[in-house]
């Protein structure tokens, strides 16, 4: 295992297809973005949480969607007009979760729409606020309803919350935010408890090229 991850982060033509799935493919360039200390971008992002899909498609856990990391910026900037057929022949309020990765310049945090429990949720590893990402996601909501099911979100049924510092893991550092945003993910999926930390941020990285390369999660 190790050799396999010492070779995908080690030289080589960085336009190398490392792994290609799910309509997406991964370059040895953006694999070097798991390195220590790199910041992840939406390549990487974008096949873990489709790897989270696949995962609950194959009947392990909750029912699960994911948007990809442009969803959010394309909803603020053209509204729902702008996305609605990002859902195209998908039920959304038959899912248990789905999960909107946000891009915030630097930093990347996530928006966890859990449909069973009718919360909006934003879990973000510099503990900042994210009551407004929650609102937009819910308007989304409500016009998706609308516009797919003729019905109208009743919004005194939802709970929509920033979650606090002390609630969840921090990042110590600034670069690992896209790993945090991950993981906070996958332990969602898997509904254990959040208790891993910064420390094990190293692991994750290598743990997470190992699951891109294999196009499976441990």
């Amino acid at each position: 295992m190790e050799e396999e991850i010492a070779a995908a982060l080690g030289d080589g033509n960085p336009d190398e297809i490392l792994s290609s799935a799910f309509k997406l493919t991964v370059t040895r360039e953006d694999m070097r973005t798991l390195e220590k200390l790199q910041w992840l971008n939406d390549t990487v992002i974008n096949f873990y949480m489709t790897l989270l899909v696949d995962r609950s498609n194959r009947g392990k856990g909750p029912s699960v969607f994911a948007f990809n990391t442009f969803f959010y910026l394309k909803l603020c900037s053209g509204g729902y007009s702008a996305v609605k057929r990002w859902s195209k022949g998908v039920d959304l309020f038959s899912k248990d979760i789905i999960f909107v990765p946000v891009h915030l310049r630097c930093h990347w945090t996530l928006g966890v729409i859990d449909v069973r429990k009718k919360s909006i949720r934003h879990y973000d590893s510099l503990g900042q606020n994210g009551d407004k990402i929650c609102q937009v996601l819910f308007k989304f909501l409500q016009e998706e309803s609308h516009e797919k099911r003729k019905e109208e979100l009743d919004s005194s049924e939802w709970t929509l919350r920033s979650m606090e510092p002390h609630e969840i893991p921090q990042q110590k550092n600034g670069s690992d935010c896209g790993v945090f945003t991950c993981k906070y993910a996958d332990y969602i999926c898997r509904e254990e408890p959040m208790t891993f930390t910064q420390r094990h941020m190293p692991y994750f990285r290598r743990k997470m090229v190992w699951e891109i390369l294999h196009q499976q999660l441990l």
